[in-house]
């Protein structure tokens, strides 16, 4: 027998191009859309309540559907209800939401008031929050919660508000702007945006204010990412990776040293992300994700590097697979 086939969680009615998880709430917010061209296809930014039916299934109901106009949502970054606190945005029960769209970062609030009908038992009945994850306990439905778990969209619940806090022009590619990543700084006081400029900027939260700007590849950036010692690692089309005190390089850092017989420009960085060891309080870890430059009919491995985070020294090298690896996520 082959394997049994998982039901879809949720289908997006549009490409979608980022998913991410609000660690204060635990709700599940998709980002994408068919951007400028009159396809028919919605531009939108999704919000998810994502609930554990029984024992092992699951289910998303759609909160809320948030229009973005012509613009798709290409990258995304989600700051918890601190960031907002602190910048003087009331955001109990929210956070704030960072979209790249084409060549501008949106800075939106987000708040998640009451569920319809008070706090009591929904329609499939008593619902208990289990790490960030509603638990909904059966009630002898099986039609229904059946129909749940295999990832029909339930707008039953939920009053989420999303409005407007401030927008910039985040990259200034004359041919084709795009903003290409979006991260929030760790004390999440700052923003940083990268795009095919090739440029950092840095701005501050909420008035996207700028900060900093400078450029740091030649052609795109690829992925940024700061370390809580505010490090902030940078990789681009340029086959570099490099590490930034402010706007000054520290250093660069070289996978190929950690394999042996490496031709130069044979990969580029993809990928890169700061990330804590669990059993070692102080310890801090960098993982950079590199890909084949040219794509061959027989495609070789992507490879996975771990660095240690305070000396940037390279640890271990592992290929991970001829599927070309777009992005990182560190727990």
């Amino acid at each position: 027998m082959g394997k049994k086939k998982v039901p879809d969680l949720y289908r997006a009615p549009f490409p979608l191009y980022s998913v991410k998880v609000d660690p204060g709430s635990g709700l599940v917010i998709t980002a994408g859309g068919g951007g400028a061209s009159k396809t028919g296809i919605k531009n939108a930014v999704h919000f998810l309540d994502l609930q554990l039916v029984g024992d092992q299934q699951y289910s998303a109901s759609l909160l809320h559907s948030h229009d973005t106009d012509t613009r798709a949502t290409m990258n995304l970054a989600v700051g918890g209800g601190v960031l907002a606190a602190g910048g003087g945005v009331q955001a109990a029960g929210g956070g704030v939401l960072a979209a790249g769209q084409d060549g501008t970062c949106c800075l939106m609030r987000f708040h998640q008031g009451p569920r319809r009908g008070g706090s009591g038992p929904g329609p499939a009945g008593d619902s208990v929050q289990q790490g960030g994850t509603r638990r909904r306990a059966r009630r002898g439905q099986t039609q229904k919660d059946g129909a749940e778990a295999s990832g029909d969209m339930k707008d039953e619940t939920a009053q989420i508000s999303v409005s407007s806090l401030a927008e910039v022009q985040s990259d200034l590619n004359p041919q084709d702007p795009l903003q290409k990543v979006v991260r929030f700084s760790p004390d999440q006081t700052l923003l940083l945006t990268g795009g095919t400029d090739g440029h950092v900027r840095a701005w501050e939260v909420p008035s996207l204010k700028k900060k900093l700007d400078f450029k740091a590849h030649e052609g795109e950036l690829e992925d940024l990412d700061m370390s809580p010692d505010k490090h902030l690692v940078t990789v681009g089309r340029d086959f570099s990776c490099s590490v930034w005190t402010g706007t000054q390089l520290a250093t660069g850092l070289s996978w190929q040293d950690t394999v042996p017989h490496m031709g130069d420009k044979t990969y580029r960085y993809m990928a890169c992300r700061f990330g804590r060891v669990e059993d070692q309080k102080e310890a801090l870890r960098l993982y950079t994700v590199q890909i084949p430059h040219k794509r061959d009919r027989r495609p070789p491995p992507c490879y996975l590097t771990k660095w240690d985070g305070k000396s940037l020294l390279p640890m271990l090298t592992a290929p991970c697979g001829s599927e070309v690896i777009s992005c990182l996520a560190v727990r």
